[in-house]
């Protein structure tokens, strides 16, 4: 990388960090820290709840998902909407009514101490676990970049975020996301401009849109029933729209945005406008993820989108040794003995000559296009079609090659199609904006799941009865924990098949159930705490069956499923209980 993408990456993250450090410094009361002396305007709560949502996650997996599957993933969204609008219009009124520093602090209010503990429990552990994750995604960037262990790029992500989360708390976050908001919104209009320029010298916007349309890849809506189908617009509406009621309005990282707002108004104004732009931005990073597809079909593409895989792949029989006796000889065992296999060279001739051969076929599908030749366009996309599927046999066999040939390596690449051409593609100086862009997401998100975990065990799990500044020290104390906890998620995490899919799978295993309890305290008053106890702990063990079991049921359904056995169960134990 350049020396002026290094000037830029490191400027932007610099006066991120230390902005939120400078005007948080002197943070020191219990309002402030938790709640940012509700100072916040509509527009304000908006940025903050859309960059805790918009991970590096968000940038580094979502195009590839566009890339690989289309533009369906956006129906993943579509429940947001009427989400917003009910927890605009019924939680943030109690929520504030109640003068709450956390959510599950009301659930404590409406029902007892057992189940606010087991709901803020349920809460630290998936939270905790997807900070991780936040943390995780964004190092593979600074890993492949600089060659550094994995490891120690976590802990240079991670204590980053934990430096200013941890001196201005709640404030800090909302003051750092509005700078990265806009750093993430320039990166992905810079994406999308050079995308369109360099399609440009082959196919025009509109062009390039048919093309992946007759590829595949343009199919927005889904409306078939099949449980098994992950994104359709049923589970998108329905299963989607209890993840993100449970998301925004119990996950404690999402309520302390807009518990930050001036007034109810302002923070309900904040989340519905959320609701307005985040189903358009989701399609727009799709659709990035699609432009790359297409940029791909005229350029050549590399065999596998880990250039580090790639590089290891390509060393000599000679190189490997080396390379395998000096890293057995730093951990102290054997060498291993595999080598580079020559099935992968041949693998990477082979994906040469496709590429030579789809961009021959993307060429003739334009021109048939421009002709007006629609039988030719219809034999030149079978054609396509088919010289990409034995494209993706090769790339599968060159994952198989790498998973064997190389110890400890990860053979899934998915998540670094769009680093990819950023990194091979973008302008000296733009690369480190738009990887600026990604780390700007992950330490927004980051920062405020540390803000929130530290808050929930504060107030809800050990329930510190000091007041002012000894409990401010308390959640620092809370943060610097958590932080060093996601840090070792982060280092013992899998590269998931897909991070984006990752962090959503984890959210539903255990929101439906969060969610539930919710609901039955805003809307059954007559249900008691060991109703809701019992019927949750039910529901969490179901779910946890469902998936781990050989049940085929999409993972957003989990969403539906545990806030029914929920409501249902602990109606009926109530009605049992009452006789």
């Amino acid at each position: 990388m350049h020396t002026i993408d290094w000037a830029v990456l490191l400027a932007t993250l610099g006066f991120i960090v230390g902005y939120g450090v400078w005007r948080t410094r002197r943070t020191n009361t219990v309002e402030r820290y938790l709640r940012g002396d509700n100072e916040d305007r509509w527009w304000a709560v908006t940025l903050s709840v859309m960059a805790t949502q918009a991970s590096a996650i968000t940038f580094l997996s979502t195009p590839g998902q566009g890339f690989l599957e289309g533009m369906g993933f956006v129906q993943f969204y579509f429940g947001l909407p009427l989400a917003m609008v009910v927890i605009a219009w019924v939680f943030i009124p109690l929520y504030y009514k109640w003068n709450v520093y956390t959510a599950y602090e009301f659930i404590g209010k409406r029902f007892d101490e057992r189940t606010r503990l087991l709901t803020a429990i349920l809460f630290l552990i998936q939270r905790g676990l997807s900070t991780g994750l936040t943390i995780y995604a964004p190092s593979i960037v600074l890993s492949t970049v600089l060659g550094w262990p994995l490891g120690w790029t976590c802990v240079f992500i991670g204590g980053l975020v934990i430096l200013y989360t941890t001196t201005g708390g709640a404030k800090a976050v909302g003051v750092t996301h509005k700078q990265q908001m806009a750093v993430m919104f320039g990166g992905l209009f810079i994406a999308f401009y050079f995308l369109l320029k360099q399609i440009g010298e082959h196919a025009t916007f509109g062009e390039s849109l048919l093309l992946a349309g007759a590829l595949g890849k343009m199919n927005i809506i889904d409306t078939t029933w099949d449980p098994t189908t992950k994104y359709t617009v049923w589970s998108g509406l329905i299963g989607g729209f209890f993840l993100q009621l449970s998301y925004f309005g119990t996950d404690q990282s999402q309520v302390q945005r807009y518990l930050t707002g001036q007034s109810i108004r302002q923070a309900r104004m904040g989340l519905l406008i959320n609701g307005v732009l985040k189903i358009p931005m989701q399609f727009f990073i799709l659709l990035i993820g699609v432009l790359v597809f297409v940029f791909y079909l005229f350029n050549a593409s590399p065999v596998h989108w880990n250039a580090a895989n790639v590089k290891a792949m390509n060393m000599t029989a000679a190189e490997r040794t080396a390379s395998d006796q000096s890293t057995a000889d730093l951990l102290g065992v054997e060498r291993p003995t595999k080598f580079r296999s020559p099935d992968a060279q041949v693998m990477t001739e082979q994906h040469g000559l496709l590429n030579d051969e789809i961009a021959g076929l993307a060429g003739t599908w334009v021109n048939a296009h421009r002709t007006g030749r629609t039988e030719d366009l219809e034999r030149t996309s079978m054609m396509l079609s088919m010289a990409l599927e034995q494209d993706d046999l090769v790339r599968d066999g060159y994952r198989e090659a790498v998973k064997g040939n190389i110890q400890g390596a990860e053979p899934n690449d998915k998540d670094y199609i769009f680093l990819t051409w950023v990194m091979n593609n973008l302008p000296v100086g733009l690369i480190g904006l738009l990887l600026a862009m990604i780390f700007c997401a992950g330490m927004g998100s980051t920062s405020s799941q540390l803000s929130a975990l530290a808050t929930t065990a504060v107030v809800d799990v050990f329930r510190k009865q000091c007041e002012g500044y000894d409990r401010v020290v308390a959640t620092k104390w809370a943060t610097v924990m958590f932080g060093l906890l996601a840090l070792l998620f982060a280092a013992i995490f899998p590269l998931f098949d897909n991070l984006i899919q990752a962090v959503n799978i984890l959210g539903s295993l255990f929101y439906g159930t969060i969610l539930g309890i919710f609901l039955v305290a805003f809307f059954l008053k007559d249900v008691g705490g060991s109703a809701v106890f019992i019927a949750a702990l039910i529901s969490e063990a179901v779910i946890l069956v469902i998936h781990f079991g050989d049940f085929e049921v999409a993972f957003l359904w989990y969403n539906l499923i545990a806030p029914a056995i929920v409501v249902g169960l602990s109606v009926a134990y109530q009605k049992v209980m009452g006789m």
